[in-house]
């Protein structure tokens, strides 16, 4: 059986761990507020700093946080599968968050963890459509983006056995795209073009 690690419980990390649950996989969720965590269902609560457990680790935190996150789990992550779900975005202007030369915070994730697996993955899609695992009627679609065809395989289980699609976007540079595509659903729905219940809908 899978495992999961979810470290955050905001809103794409209690979404995430919810995924985990549904596919049958062992789900950790670690956070400062351990409470937080325990009020997911059917996980396993963890606080801050607590080992980690997953073969599968997603950083369901916001961009700024990842850095240091990913700096002071180095050691743990080696070897793991890591799944970026952030979107670099600033929020006073919607326009990117990341600094200038950077490409993707998943490759920025992927220089400072090379010893793990990155996936860019749950990006493209709200928390609500997640939660839900359906967006206006039809499965919601997971892209993702990956260097590594093991990872993308391993992350596609999980996926599809909670019953949602998912789309192999190819390689990890493709990582920016996946990042501009969430970044426009934002500023659209920040705008009342959208609503955050929603979401663009990928159709076969």
């Amino acid at each position: 059986m899978t495992s999961i690690t979810v470290l955050g419980s905001g809103s794409i990390g209690t979404a995430v761990a919810g995924i985990g649950v549904a596919a049958g996989a062992d789900v950790q969720v670690i956070d400062r507020d351990k409470a937080k965590a325990a009020a997911i269902s059917s996980v396993t609560a963890s606080e801050w700093g607590e080992p980690i457990t997953g073969e599968i680790v997603v950083l369901a935190l916001p961009y700024p946080a990842q850095a240091s996150v990913a700096e002071q789990y180095a050691s743990q992550l080696a070897g793991k599968i890591v799944v970026d779900p952030s979107n670099p975005v600033d929020f006073s202007t919607m326009d990117s968050a990341l600094p200038q030369g950077a490409h993707s915070a998943a490759e920025q994730l992927a220089n400072s963890l090379p010893d793990s697996k990155i996936v860019k993955a749950f990006n493209t899609d709200f928390a609500a459509t997640l939660a839900s695992r359906t967006n206006d009627g039809a499965p919601t679609t997971v892209m993702a983006a990956s260097d590594s065809d093991e990872a993308k395989r391993a992350l596609q289980t999980i996926v599809e056995k909670a019953d949602l699609r998912f789309v192999d976007a190819g390689p990890l540079k493709r990582a920016s795209y996946l990042e501009g595509f969430g970044a426009l659903q934002m500023a659209v729905a920040t705008s009342g073009g959208t609503q955050w219940t929603s979401g663009f809908k990928v159709v076969k």
